[in-house]
């Protein structure tokens, strides 16, 4: 595996996992609160989401490469044709 499939698994990984991690401990906004979508959240938090959704992928992307490495599960590299 070369750095380019490194780095894209990374980025894929990441960014799953950012969207499985967004809905963690929302809270709606007020109602009180002018210019705002009743939906949005009051605090969203997304500095420290980010960093949790960096641990959780390098954990995951570590995971998924050593199950790649090891042949647990293949990707095929050949060409036909």
């Amino acid at each position: 595996m070369n750095w380019f499939f490194n780095i894209a698994l990374y980025v894929i990984v990441w960014w799953v996992t950012l969207f499985a991690v967004l809905p963690w401990g929302v809270k709606p906004a007020n109602e009180s609160d002018q210019g705002h979508d009743a939906g949005a959240p009051a605090h969203p938090h997304l500095l420290a989401k980010a960093i949790i959704t960096s641990i959780i992928a390098l954990v995951l992307w570590y995971v998924i490469r050593f199950g790649l490495l090891w042949e647990l599960a293949r990707i095929r590299t050949e060409t036909y044709g």
